[in-house]
């Protein structure tokens, strides 16, 4: 089907919707109100694009219909100025819904989990995983996302050794999917007298947060253990048994939780960690059939791949995958990754087009 057909298909859908929420039997049903709201919304941005483009078209084609007519001077210069500022919009048009067309992975809009744990370093890569949270925290708050602390274990230095926390907010996957992997940070240590640049690393996996409908888990493929809480060192800052650590047997995959206030919410919070880590490995295994042919330039999301170097003595930031160098490292660390992250999904479009032949 020619993208235009397609989009005029989409366009014959959105307007149906429009019919179908203002049917009174349906504004009477919360979940098909709540399912056609969704499915319109989601097809909002093209519908608009390709209302534009054909309101577009018709104007330039009245502007060069004007061209044969009998104009004064002053006058041909304007239609010739209005025909090259609809021309340049046309093209931007078309841009932009070849971009809407693509197929949309189906967990962009997805809450996300996201686990940071200190790797090659010790104490140094503890307090990086820490500030890398903070990052990602601050980053967040830029697109009003809201942040869940699930899990921590801190490091003697205040560092994070782990740290687990959930993004909630429309978007959070399409935007941190490509965060998953290694990120080197070079600086030197503050346990460092010598004054030494050392080589640290954190590890960072973005999983989409997966509902119960989509990964069921069985009773009978779990085993629950309670403990008490403790904070950093082992210290135990509480009494009562409410962490909980979950077991998929089948799998051998574990989470635990200890930051909520009770032993179900704690239980609640380790299955929702499971769920995405049992789907992650189902998906890595899905795309490892397909290695050969999948060579993303945005990588494969594994988190033993080295995907960026923070270098503070020169304040770098490089994005080895798109070879993408900013020398602001204090405004990425503050959360603004709006520069990287906008790079990093424009190459994976361009893939997509290429892939789909739409370039």
């Amino acid at each position: 089907m020619h993208v235009l057909d397609r989009l005029q298909a989409v366009a014959d859908r959105y307007e149906k919707l429009s019919e179908l929420l203002c049917d009174p039997n349906i504004a009477s049903d919360p979940k098909r109100l709540r399912d056609f709201s969704k499915e319109q919304s989601d097809l909002q941005a093209s519908y608009e694009a390709y209302t534009e483009y054909k309101q577009v078209l018709e104007q330039l084609t009245d502007a060069k219909a004007m061209q044969g007519e009998k104009l004064d001077d002053e006058m041909r210069e304007m239609v010739k100025m209005e025909i090259d500022e609809l021309s340049e919009r046309k093209d931007e048009l078309e841009e932009h819904i070849r971009v809407l067309m693509l197929p949309k992975d189906p967990n962009d809009d997805k809450n996300v989990i996201v686990e940071i744990r200190g790797a090659a370093g010790g104490d140094e890569a503890a307090l990086f995983a820490y500030e890398l949270y903070r990052m990602y925290s601050k980053y967040a708050d830029t697109q009003g996302w809201r942040v869940e602390l699930m899990e921590f274990s801190e490091s003697d230095l205040g560092g994070f050794k782990e740290v687990i926390f959930m993004v909630a907010g429309k978007g959070a996957y399409s935007k941190l999917k490509f965060e998953s992997g290694a990120h080197r940070v070079q600086r030197i240590p503050v346990t460092e007298s010598g004054g030494r640049i050392h080589t640290s690393t954190s590890t960072v996996a973005v999983m989409p947060e997966v509902e119960e409908v989509e990964i069921e888990i069985l009773d009978k493929d779990i085993r629950i253990d309670t403990f008490c809480s403790s904070g950093a060192g082992g210290q135990s800052v509480n009494t009562t048994k409410s962490a909980v650590r979950v077991l998929h047997v089948p799998t051998g995959i574990m989470a635990t939780c200890q930051d909520g206030k009770s032993q179900n919410e704690n239980k609640a919070k380790a299955l929702q960690v499971l769920r995405a880590r049992i789907s992650d490995i189902r998906r890595q295994e899905e795309e490892a059939k397909y290695a050969g042919e999948r060579k993303s330039k945005v990588g494969t999301g594994d988190r033993s791949e080295r995907i960026r170097t923070y270098n503070f003595p020169q304040s770098r930031v490089t994005d080895h995958r798109i070879g993408l160098t900013l020398h602001k490292l204090d405004s990425v660390m503050n959360g603004d990754l709006d520069e990287v992250i906008n790079a990093l999904t424009l190459t994976a479009q361009t893939e997509l087009l290429e892939k789909e032949n739409l370039a």
